[in-house]
């Protein structure tokens, strides 16, 4: 019965009922760790989710009735999230010169819950640890806009363990115009995939950290 309710509530996150597009909405910060080499060795991601969604994703994970969540009584959930955001290439693509370096699935992953809200942690380690290139940028991003990603101002993106002339750089997403925004907001829930013409405008709401070692 547990794992049902799990299941049904990350489940909501890409196909259930709501209002209009995006649906759950989610505070982020970004890590790339490296390695002894100076190469990076994997993503790290922090993605706390708004207190709608935490509302509905945590209804019976409290099984011991003690009014809190432990993080025995979260882990399935975690497990649930992160094996249902393989299916969407975990919302992550990180480029060198111009080429996707390919991950791993997660190595660790676990929930937090904080101030009615979740907050999930974990990492993709790259296939092969992987250069900096002249080019090197890493977006996270829903390109069907059904997950809306807000970088945390001043620490979107941390370099762990890297050499001292790297260096990484937060651009933040265009901005739609009222009218995509409408036709958007038009689309219901449970219609996954966007019409082609607005695919596009929505994939320019990706932001995009830069990584540059001189």
């Amino acid at each position: 019965m547990l794992r049902s309710l799990i299941v049904f509530a990350f489940a909501a996150l890409f196909a259930t009922a709501a209002q209009a597009h995006p649906h759950v909405f989610v505070d982020a910060k970004e890590e790339i760790l490296f390695d002894a080499d100076g190469k990076m060795s994997a993503i790290r991601h922090i993605w706390q989710f708004d207190q709608a969604f935490t509302a509905f994703a945590i209804q019976g994970l409290d099984a011991n009735g003690d009014g809190k969540l432990s993080d025995e009584e979260l882990q399935p959930l975690a497990k649930v999230n992160v094996e249902s955001l393989k299916d969407y290439h975990y919302f992550t693509r990180l480029k060198v010169n111009g080429r996707r370096a390919p991950v791993e699935a997660p190595s660790e992953y676990w929930l937090d819950f904080h101030d009615s809200r979740l907050t999930l942690f974990y990492t993709l380690p790259l296939k092969t640890p992987t250069a900096v290139g002249e080019t090197t940028t890493l977006e996270v991003f829903d390109p069907e806009y059904f997950v809306a990603f807000n970088f945390v101002k001043h620490h979107a993106i941390t370099l762990t363990g890297a050499p001292a002339n790297c260096t990484a750089h937060y651009a933040p997403p265009h901005e739609l115009d009222a009218d995509i925004m409408a036709k958007l907001a038009a689309i219901p829930a449970d219609q996954r995939d966007l019409p082609d013409e607005l695919a596009d405008a929505a994939s320019s709401l990706a932001a995009q950290i830069t990584i540059r070692c001189s």
